[in-house]
């Protein structure tokens, strides 16, 4: 739909949602505020064409509402991906009428994939040896550990296979020709990496700032390993995607990009990288990562620099993670055959918590589909998964955790599996790549009926409480520091045995409001250390409960700070906001 970033930008600009900013910013810790606070309005995208030290604008919040992810990339990704999957039901086996019926499509899918140019903007010039910290990178939050590259588009490929990877992994600049690289666990280029490092060899890595928005959009998707990145690029386009030669050898480079960084990430060779806010709304520590060494920079003489900034839901990677959701959703049940719906939660940083609608044709068949959930590609990470095997509209979170509370048995609906790895940004464990994961059943006709409401005396201790929904209470206890006990107590408190589940905070208003319970409950618990039952005894060697479950939801010692704005740059921009936005929003 669009051939490059310039076209998004333009279109962008025909229909006001493009504020291009004339005042000078300084991409240390300024402009992110500024991106936040738009961010929080619901504004348009943001053209910073002054930032300090470099001579490149920045455009940031390209796809900050769903109207802006409309106009990238329109009806046809979602249109096509849903008569894929028609297709595939309808022609297995092969019938002449439906072959014929969807012969439109296959039009469409000779459309998708590369092909090679000669007329590509990214080889119009070269910094050669490459110069990094000429490029307008941001510092995002206080405390992080420097600046980081936030969209870059890094690509790999497998040194036996050639399989390629392409992906988003943020990238810390330590100077002219060097940066960490943050693979996590879970990721291909890591695979990648892995693999590269074990025969002692460098892995070649060309990074990608901009190009197409179908290209971005394609490195962030969630797609399984060896799944090509730049066919789903090509989908979300509408045509192939044009590749070009490197004039230096080696990968070939997206033509339409806005840089593209070449280099390679030695064999054994790491670096400190972090802290860094990131999604979850705190700041991911420091630890030991690749080292990415560039050799050039490729990029167009009027270069736009693409950015995002990250940090406590929502931001713009909950728009984005939200449209990936509805485009690939569809394909669920031709993966996972006994999955009929399935959402994860933005507000939680997506791997936190998850909720699918499962097949039960008889009992106990919607483990066989939590455990293909638990065992596919980033679905792996999933912390906390939710099963009903009734139809519900799974982003109402509260209506489907209502739903679920009146069908749930303690005794027998609740797994907690231990010592299992866990995303690498939740530190809830005290872990990095540690942790465990909870299922949650939720079958068949209703066995309790919800209280709506608290009666009763709050026991010594608790201050407050809340009722989230039918079946949820959320508790305001003392701090963990003071009390750490303290929510293995309240599972026994016979004040609160008619209620399915009770979350013990800091601060029980995150009832009040669906985005903060989600955040502050499932981004600080970790399911084997911090959920309690009023008794636990092992039946046929399963942990069996007596409610209420109680999660205990509190800031736990060592936990990564929150990311709060730092006071003087709140103030600064205040001061400027009218120099950056003369005529308003």
């Amino acid at each position: 739909m669009h051939r490059n970033l310039r076209s998004f930008l333009d279109l962008l600009s025909r229909e006001n949602n493009l504020i291009k900013i004339d005042a000078e910013l300084d991409p240390y810790l300024e402009l992110p505020e500024v991106h936040r606070r738009v961010i929080d309005q619901g504004g348009p995208a943001l053209m910073f064409k002054r930032v300090k030290g470099s001579r490149y604008p920045v455009v940031t919040n390209l796809f900050g509402t769903a109207r802006r992810i409309e106009l990238a990339f329109g009806p046809k990704p979602e249109a096509t991906v849903r008569e894929v999957v028609q297709a595939a039901e309808a022609l297995l086996p092969p019938r002449p009428k439906q072959l014929w019926k969807h012969r439109a499509l296959a039009v469409d899918l000779l459309r998708l994939g590369t092909r090679m140019t000669t007329r590509a903007p990214i080889t119009e010039a070269v910094d050669r040896p490459a110069k990094l910290t000429e490029l307008p990178v941001l510092t995002t939050w206080q405390e992080d550990g420097g600046p980081f590259i936030t969209l870059p588009l890094v690509y790999t490929e497998h040194p036996l296979t050639r399989k390629h990877n392409l992906g988003i992994y943020r990238m810390q600049v330590y100077g002219d020709q060097s940066t960490g690289l943050h693979w996590q666990i879970q990721k291909g280029g890591g695979f990648h990496y892995k693999e590269a490092e074990s025969l002692g060899q460098s892995l070649p890595v060309t990074v990608f700032l901009g190009g197409p928005p179908a290209l971005i959009l394609a490195a962030i998707a969630p797609l399984p390993e060896d799944v090509p990145e730049l066919l789903l690029a090509s989908l979300l386009a509408g045509e192939k995607l044009k590749l070009t030669k490197n004039p230096l050898g080696g990968h070939q480079l997206a033509a339409e990009a806005e840089f593209a960084l070449v280099g390679h990430v030695p064999p054994r060779e790491r670096n400190p990288e972090g802290p860094f806010g990131d999604h979850y709304g705190y700041y991911s520590l420091q630890h030991d990562y690749p080292v990415f060494h560039a050799d050039a920079v490729f990029h167009r003489h009027d270069a736009i620099y693409p950015a995002t900034v990250v940090g406590k839901p929502r931001q713009e990677d909950f728009f984005i993670g939200d449209y990936l959701q509805k485009l690939l959703s569809p394909l669920f049940p031709l993966v996972m055959p006994g999955v009929r719906d399935l959402w994860t939660y933005g507000e939680t940083g997506f791997h936190s918590l998850c909720a699918a609608v499962v097949r039960e044709r008889y009992g106990r068949e919607a483990l066989v589909s939590g455990f293909r959930i638990l065992g596919e590609g980033q679905l792996s990470l999933t912390k906390f998964l939710i099963l009903t095997d009734t139809p519900q509209d799974l982003r109402d979170f509260p209506r489907v955790l209502e739903h679920v509370l009146a069908r749930f048995n303690p005794e027998s609906d609740l797994f907690i599996f231990s010592n299992l790895s866990m995303d690498t940004l939740d530190y809830t464990s005290g872990k990095v790549n540690e942790g465990s994961k909870a299922l949650l059943l939720g079958l068949g006709e209703a066995v309790r009926e919800l209280p709506r409401e608290f009666r009763g005396e709050l026991p010594v201790g608790v201050s407050r409480v809340e009722v989230f929904c039918a079946g949820c209470l959320v508790v305001q206890g003392v701090s963990y520091f003071e009390d750490p006990q303290q929510a293995t107590r309240l599972a026994r408190e016979v004040v609160f045995s008619g209620w399915a589940l009770v979350v013990l905070h800091d601060d029980a208003s995150a009832a009040k409001s669906t985005t903060d319970f989600l955040w502050s409950t499932w981004t600080r618990f970790e399911p084997a250390g911090d959920i309690h039952a009023a008794e636990e005894k092992v039946q046929r060697h399963h942990l069996s409960y007596s409610g209420p479950i109680v999660i205990d939801a509190r800031l736990k010692p060592g936990f990564p700070k929150e990311l709060v704005v730092r006071e003087d740059i709140a103030k600064l921009v205040d001061r400027r906001w009218c120099e950056y936005f003369p005529r308003g929003l």
